[in-house]
């Protein structure tokens, strides 16, 4: 059984930038990635725009040159790849981290094809894999999704988005530009104020003209499958309905994270523990990088601002101050 020095469990762009460290400063390391290189940016909707300019996305300072200033999921994507092909890094695909356990100051990593040692662990496995459930009846109905992916699929289909964030707004803007009946129930008074700022005027002006339909301070009640009934302020509504969106966000793994011993705030929030200085969590040797460390809060850390904990986890893992 080979040993490692750093074993990272994620292989998505912080995943990859704690790679490039380890590497740059020749530690003995290995990725575990549970799906494809950035998994959780090929299962974004195909036409996704980020928020970020590419410049942001960037890791290790490696130019990411894109069309417009702010890239797409191609974009994405290829770049990612290239940089773990192009710098060939050691990441295992499609192998999905079950346990991680540590006894006598070394970890032992089991997977689902292998098992591994490791004198340090980073969990680099952000948000995108459980979504956050409605809780109604009707809920695991096929019609229902919980991921958006292509308009073209909905033309001519009554549609219902559930939520205001911009997953949100852009599935109902593209459904709707593809020719299908779209109706949005949002649990708020109005379109979220984090929504890409070029996007919402075209929202709001699409819902104040009638084209997109819109419930405010609503809820879906129930889904049946030819139906949707949500309650409103001025009561019960029936909708027709082919298809359901609720895209109403994801959160991390916490269960994996509460297995492998790292403890969670009690509040509701369920942030992880771990030193902001070093990334290192309640168990010494155990790192936490990216999005994961918001807990329920997935808004506090993006690529943009976790790119940095790569660098910081490899600095405390090489005893650098």
């Amino acid at each position: 059984m080979k040993e490692y020095d750093v074993l990272i469990i994620g292989g998505g762009p912080i995943g990859i930038a704690c790679a490039l460290e380890a590497k740059k400063n020749g530690l003995r390391y290995v990725v575990l990635e549970k799906g494809c290189i950035a998994n959780s940016l090929y299962n974004y909707p195909l036409n996704m725009t980020f928020f970020s300019t590419s410049d942001k996305l960037e890791i290790d300072g490696i130019p990411f040159i894109s069309i417009k200033s702010k890239p797409q999921r191609a974009e994405a994507l290829e770049y990612y790849r290239r940089i773990v092909t192009s710098n060939d890094l050691d990441l295992r695909l499609f192998e999905k981290v079950i346990d991680v356990c540590k006894a006598e100051g070394v970890f032992t990593v089991t997977s689902s094809k292998a098992v591994y040692k490791a004198a340090q662990v980073i969990v680099a496995t952000g948000f995108y894999d459980i979504p956050n459930r409605i809780g109604v009846p009707g809920e695991d109905l096929p019609k229902v999704s919980h991921y958006y992916k292509d308009p073209h699929y909905y033309a001519g289909q009554k549609v219902v988005v559930v939520g205001a964030s911009n997953s949100s707004v852009d599935a109902a803007l593209e459904i709707y530009r593809k020719g299908g009946d779209v109706t949005m129930v949002v649990r708020g008074g109005e379109i979220g104020r984090r929504v890409k700022y070029w996007v919402k005027p075209d929202i709001e002006n699409r819902i104040a003209e009638g084209s997109v339909q819109a419930y405010f301070l609503s809820a879906i009640k129930k889904i049946t499958p030819g139906e949707v009934i949500i309650d409103t302020p001025e009561g019960e509504v029936v909708l027709e309905n082919d298809f359901v969106l609720a895209l109403t966000g994801y959160m991390p793994d916490f269960a994996f994270l509460r297995k492998i011993g790292v403890d969670l705030s009690v509040d509701g929030k369920y942030y992880p523990s771990y030193d902001p200085e070093t990334m290192e969590t309640n168990i010494s040797g155990l790192y936490l990088a990216g999005v994961i460390c918001g807990g329920m809060d997935t808004h506090l850390w993006f690529i943009e601002n976790s790119r940095i904990h790569a660098k910081l986890i490899i600095r405390s893992i090489l005893g650098d101050s």
